[in-house]
């Protein structure tokens, strides 16, 4: 049981990074719609379920440290399985990279709105930090990132529940207010999938190299379910304490953190600390699956790639952390598509191998 805890809480951590622990992410997919978000909300979750149960299975059926070879094994030998292959590979190396920016400017943006720190400060330690963390075994890394997710669950349990008994604004004005947020995506359904879809293609990778390290496959598919399940839950949470608080909080880069303030000062402190770990979290798992991709895990070869790859992410996350999620990660939703169902399609192909064998 223990073993299935941290596999679950090691895939919630690795997809909850800067936008969701901060509920910029929540905000902009499912609280701009009203109340309707809350029905996308429960679309990621029920996708998020089976997804997480896959991505682990799969990484533990084939033993494997890499995405790569799940995923061709996958789409199969044939022209188009190798083309389609081909596609979900790079959709997933371009994710891989794409967050790990994001998380780094993610970090800049916590220590600015919570300490007034400026932005570098907290992009250059937490780029010190993932490169640090990054030379450990696989089994450091899942641990690590698995012991700092509880924190951030128990937090956004007492979020929601002051944002419930608090909230004083008439339910219209608050649905008026929420509506009016900018969001890229046309309509709650289309967000509900399309956040499911990014954050499938964000934890594929990393997701499968932790799947790959746990030698009983089923223990490994109970923990990625409930990983989901749990994380899907968060979701729908996050998004009614930002609804019912979305005139005090909705123009803030990190309106989760805002509301933790409300409370309590010092709670807000721990929160960005929370917060600023569980950045950490998904950019050391995008930085580390993305340099497994291309480089053999544990070889000095990995190392000099990672190191590099780490670097240049910081340079490109001065882009800014709203404008990243607003741009970068419908556009993974979308092209992450073909990875969902690739992972519907799985278990139907791989009977038919055993079948044919």
């Amino acid at each position: 049981m223990k073993r299935i805890l941290l596999i679950a809480s090691a895939f919630i951590g690795v997809i909850v990074g800067a936008g969701f622990a901060s509920g910029q992410e929540v905000l902009q997919y499912f609280t701009s719609f009203g109340i309707m978000g809350t029905f996308g909300a429960i679309i990621t979750t029920a996708l998020f379920t089976y997804v997480g149960m896959m991505l682990v299975w799969l990484g533990s059926k084939f033993k494997t440290d890499s995405h790569k070879e799940v995923i061709h094994n996958i789409t199969g030998k044939s022209l188009v399985g190798k083309v389609l292959g081909w596609i979900i590979d790079l959709v997933i190396i371009f994710t891989l990279f794409g967050v790990g920016v994001v998380m780094i400017a993610g970090a800049g943006s916590n220590l600015n709105q919570q300490f007034g720190l400026p932005s570098i400060v907290g992009t250059l330690l937490m780029t010190a930090l993932i490169l640090l963390a990054g030379m450990l075994k696989v089994e450091g890394v899942v641990k690590v990132i698995g012991n700092i997710t509880p924190f951030l669950i128990i937090f956004i349990i007492i979020i929601s529940v002051y944002s419930f008994i608090t909230t004083n604004t008439p339910f219209s004005q608050l649905n008026s207010l929420s509506d009016a947020k900018p969001s890229t995506l046309p309509n709650w359904f289309v967000a509900g999938v399309n956040y499911a879809s990014f954050n499938t293609a964000v934890g594929a990778s990393m997701a499968i190299v932790m799947g790959g390290s746990e030698k009983n496959t089923k223990v490994a598919a109970t923990g990625g379910l409930i990983g989901g399940l749990a994380l899907g839950i968060m979701i729908v949470l996050s998004h009614l304490a930002i609804f019912t608080q979305i005139d005090v909080v909705g123009n803030m880069d990190m309106p989760m953190l805002g509301i933790v303030n409300n409370i309590s000062p010092v709670l807000g402190i721990i929160m960005a600390i929370v917060i600023f770990a569980m950045i950490f979290n998904t950019g050391l798992g995008m930085f580390y699956a993305f340099a497994s991709r291309f480089t053999i895990v544990d070889t000095m070869r990995f190392k000099i790639f990672y190191t590099i790859a780490v670097i240049v992410g910081l340079c490109l996350s001065f882009v800014g952390f709203t404008d990243l999620v607003a741009i970068f990660y419908p556009l993974i939703g979308y092209l992450g598509l073909v990875l969902i169902f690739v992972l519907f399609y799985a278990p139907i192909k791989l009977k038919f191998n055993n079948k044919k064998s």
